[in-house]
């Protein structure tokens, strides 16, 4: 892994290359509160976005709050989550989560990892989502984009995004944390990307341990390559 000295550096040139939180940057699919966006990571789930967001749209037509989301039956919370998949799974996480959340937070949210991830669906890249987006909370979410930035950088060497967030956590410096999860997934998306990254454009590949100058190479040899 790279050293903390290096770690600063790449998080350096991340902040100079990538537009990090902006202004119009939203929770979890665009929920607007705790309730609604720990909903939607869960629906999330092995889903594409445009399926997630059907999915989100058409439930909380029907219900906004935990007490009326288990008013409803299964087969009308089956139907409207279809669109996502694993719909008889995340009815019974979603009637699991709700129940739970009323009677040990008393229908309200809690604002901690913890507590977040006491609640049954909840694992620690939605934790980590809901404390950043819906509560402000200074934390590095961990998506696939993250994982594999990070892991083929050299931030972190780990095998699931759980332990690669727990790694970020303590190697991160503590300015990084606001923005660090929009830097490294802006930069995975555009540059770092899963088939081709575009390494002769990459602003970190004097860093990355597993990038041309590495391998031994010029960008542009391992771009032609």
């Amino acid at each position: 892994m790279l050293n903390a000295d290096q770690v600063e550096q790449v998080y350096r040139k991340l902040a100079d290359a990538m537009p990090g939180r902006t202004r119009n940057a939203k929770g979890p699919k665009g929920q607007p509160d705790a309730f609604r966006s720990c909903i939607s990571c869960m629906l999330s789930a092995q889903s594409l976005d445009r399926n997630t967001a059907a999915a989100t749209k058409a439930l909380f037509k029907l219900a906004r709050t935990p007490e009326a989301m288990l008013a409803l039956e299964d087969d009308a919370i089956r139907e409207a989550i279809k669109p996502c998949g694993l719909y008889n799974n995340k009815t019974k996480n979603i009637r699991k989560f709700c129940t739970a959340l009323i009677e040990e937070h008393g229908g309200v949210v809690p604002d901690t990892r913890e507590g977040l991830m006491s609640l049954p669906g909840i694992g620690r890249k939605c934790a980590d989502i809901v404390m950043s987006f819906t509560f402000g909370q200074d934390t590095i979410a961990v998506d696939t984009h993250v994982h594999r930035v990070c892991n083929r950088i050299g931030l972190t060497k780990a095998r699931t995004a759980d332990k690669t967030a727990q790694q970020l956590e303590e190697r991160s410096p503590q300015w990084a944390m606001r923005d660090g999860h929009f830097w490294l997934i802006q930069f995975g998306k555009k540059v770092c990307r899963a088939r081709i990254p575009k390494c002769d454009i990459c602003v970190v590949s004097d860093l990355c341990e597993t990038g041309p100058i590495a391998r031994g190479q010029s960008a542009g040899e391992a771009d032609a390559g």
